[in-house]
């Protein structure tokens, strides 16, 4: 038995034509198509001398920064569309306030938003896999609006919580939650690591207070981001005290040496005992500091290797600071004269060959001892 047979073919031909002739050959598909094609050409007329104004108004402060010089370009590579999207959704708003027909003109408008806003957030996301799981949600949300799916799934997924008391939590919120504090916290890295670099340009703050401060911004700027976000998706931050209070428990009595590492890399930055710069030796290690994070302290030897020592140790452990109070450091060279020399010159000969070495400092001076009696010299 043929699957399909030439009547079927012949029906599905007949609805295909008349589907066509009543949706792409009519009237309303035609001024809608006259729009589209309207805001394209606005926008190709507008995009040059737009682009060249603002690339030229670009400041220092945006090319001295990848990460906003990155996204600024993008933003220009896709005016064009940014224009288009714009003059489409001010159709549509207008023929939804005329009771004209505007189901083409809505499915440009979704096409181009996804469009836009993948192809600039992409230049601020330097994650190629973050970036394309952000372009298939983006592409995902688009589809549903397009096919109408979307309020029907969102309030699907709304429907699907759990409440315990007051406190009621559903997957819609849960998306809403990740997105929000996704968000949050990405604005809030990409600033602290601003300000962070801002304090190591200045030059009335020691390097102990700003990398203090640097860590101190960037945890406060992390926890506004996470109550903004929370707060913002609806969850009422009083109501989760109990579970967060039992959980901050639990995470810190399993994480007591990452905290232990924390407080003493806080410590070390308030008392100024280790700052970024100094020859500190820690056991057999002797090296000079690169930097110093949460949890650990960089430590690079002069043979090239890194030490990343952990924080609590540099607390527990002697450390031998070369660099805390001045950075003066004694050099002893050891040499030896025959007993049948004239001891006092070669002492005299000995502080004369030290002085005249570049390095060596007038104050303190240079001096000579005798350490002791060899076999054959002094």
């Amino acid at each position: 038995m043929d699957l399909v047979t030439s009547e079927k073919f012949a029906d599905w031909w007949r609805w295909l034509a008349q589907w066509a002739n009543e949706s792409l050959l009519s009237a309303a598909t035609g001024w809608q198509l006259l729009v589209l094609l309207a805001g394209f050409a606005l926008a190709s007329l507008l995009v040059g001398p737009v682009r060249n104004l603002l690339a030229s108004q670009k400041s220092g402060f945006l090319q001295r920064h990848a990460l906003f010089s990155r996204g600024i370009d993008r933003f220009l590579s896709q005016f064009r569309f940014v224009v288009w999207l714009l003059v489409s959704f001010v159709a549509v708003e207008v023929a939804k306030a005329m009771g004209w027909p505007h189901q083409l003109l809505s499915i440009a408008t979704s096409l181009l938003a996804a469009w836009v806003i993948i192809q600039i957030a992409s230049g601020f996301i330097g994650n190629r896999a973050l970036a394309g799981l952000f372009a298939l949600f983006a592409w995902t949300v688009a589809a549903l609006n397009i096919l109408g799916w979307l309020q029907p799934v969102m309030q699907t997924l709304d429907r699907i919580a759990f409440q315990a008391g007051d406190f009621r939590f559903s997957l819609l919120m849960l998306g809403k939650a990740v997105l929000a504090l996704g968000l949050l916290l990405w604005l809030a890295v990409v600033l602290s690591t601003f300000i962070e670099r801002r304090l190591k340009d200045s030059n009335d703050l020691s390097p102990a207070m700003q990398v203090l401060l640097g860590k101190l911004v960037k945890l406060a700027l992390i926890v506004i981001a996470i109550l903004a976000g929370l707060g913002a998706v609806g969850i009422d931050i009083t109501t989760l005290a109990i579970f967060t209070g039992a959980l901050g428990f639990g995470i810190g009595f399993g994480m007591q040496k990452v905290v232990s590492n924390l407080v003493s890399g806080l410590i070390l930055l308030l008392d100024k005992s280790i700052k970024p710069g100094d020859v500190i030796t820690i056991g057999d290690t002797y090296g000079w500091v690169n930097s110093m994070g949460a949890r650990y302290v960089s430590l690079v030897t002069r043979n090239g290797i890194e030490y990343l020592v952990p924080n609590e140790d540099l607390i527990t452990q002697q450390v031998e600071n070369w660099s805390y109070s001045n950075k003066l450091v004694r050099q002893e060279v050891i040499f030896g004269v025959s007993y049948h020399a004239d001891i006092r010159l070669a002492m005299r000969l000995g502080i004369e060959a030290a002085n005249e070495t570049d390095r060596i400092l007038t104050e303190p001076k240079p001096n000579c001892f005798i350490r002791g009696f060899g076999d054959s010299s002094v």
